[in-house]
């Protein structure tokens, strides 16, 4: 059957009824509607945030909402009912859109705000650490990733003082293997390094209070292997499906086949709140003496025994 996309302010007529990109465009028929996937998935879900956020009219984004709750990619859920108000959420099959969000922006963070060359670091000044250090002050969303022993969590623990790096990939030698031309791509080596040194300090941070959760977008089974490969003492979360890649717009570069996060280091609070953040990391074993550093900043009694030792009770 035919479909229709919006070009401009006039509706064409879509032909390829079997083409899969004609028929994504009649859903995703501008981009607006993929702003309005990106907040949602960051984690603004009512009518007036999004409204603020993006400046529509109330009468576009009323439309849009509508359309892609018709199409089946939002789904409307009540928090109050005098008057009717919703929270907007992806469903499973919005949530099947988050790899796309993911490539446009790893294609704009390479092609129109980069130089267009691969690869797993950045600048200070580039606009991919703006984007991470005005993180600092912003809940974590409501995601579930799945820890290495196959459990849903919460990126953060709710009850303590979270380090949560991102490494682009760590790969038992021999059994796994690194991808190819893996050592080529700057900044993609070290993951091995950053996580034996965080796993060497685990004490010190537990003593100030603090847990370490690592994330990338491996497999949980990939990360089961090297967990116990490096006898980490904490665990490693698998963002495979980008969930919290496209919420927090965490820069990424794609390197065989999958697409993999920029190493970063994000210090949360118990409360979900982004404290710090580290990014470009260009010394992984020395960005873990800088995370303690940070975590004694922002936990001014650290040091005082008394005070850690009722954190930890």
């Amino acid at each position: 059957m035919e479909r229709t996309i919006v070009e401009g302010v006039r509706r064409v007529d879509l032909a390829d009824a079997d083409c899969g990109i004609a028929q994504t465009l009649g859903v995703l028929s501008d981009w607006w509607t993929f702003l309005l996937i990106r907040d949602i998935a960051g984690g603004v879900t009512r009518f007036d945030g999004l409204q603020r956020g993006l400046g529509m009219s109330r009468r576009a984004l009323t439309e849009r909402l509508a359309a892609l709750v018709e199409h089946g990619v939002l789904r409307r859920r009540p928090y109050t009912d005098r008057p009717p108000r919703y929270d907007y959420l992806l469903t499973p099959k919005g949530e099947g859109l988050l790899p796309v969000l993911i490539a446009l922006q790893e294609w704009g963070d390479r092609h129109l705000l980069g130089d267009g060359s691969l690869t797993a670091t950045a600048t200070a000044g580039s606009a991919e650490a703006r984007r991470l250090h005005a993180l600092v002050g912003r809940r974590l969303p409501e995601v579930a990733l799945v820890r290495h022993d196959g459990v849903p969590v919460p990126p953060a623990d709710p009850d303590a003082w979270t380090a949560l790096y991102c490494f682009p990939g760590a790969f038992v030698p021999g059994a796994q293997g690194l991808p190819p031309s893996w050592s080529d791509i700057p900044g993609a080596a070290g993951c091995t390094l950053e996580s034996t040194t965080y796993a060497s300090r685990a004490a010190d941070f537990a003593a100030l209070g603090a847990r370490i959760h690592g994330v990338s977008t491996q497999r949980p089974d990939q990360l089961a292997a090297f967990a116990a490969h490096a006898e980490l003492p904490f665990p490693l979360l698998s963002d495979a499906d980008g969930r919290l890649a496209a919420a927090l717009l965490l820069p990424t570069f794609r390197a065989a086949g999958a697409d993999r996060l920029k190493r970063a280091t994000l210090l949360v609070d118990p409360t979900a709140t982004v404290r710090a953040v580290q990014f470009p990391v260009t010394d992984p074993a020395g960005s873990v003496d800088e995370m303690l550093r940070l975590v004694r900043e922002h936990l001014p009694d650290a040091d005082d025994e008394p005070a850690a030792a009722e954190r930890r009770a």
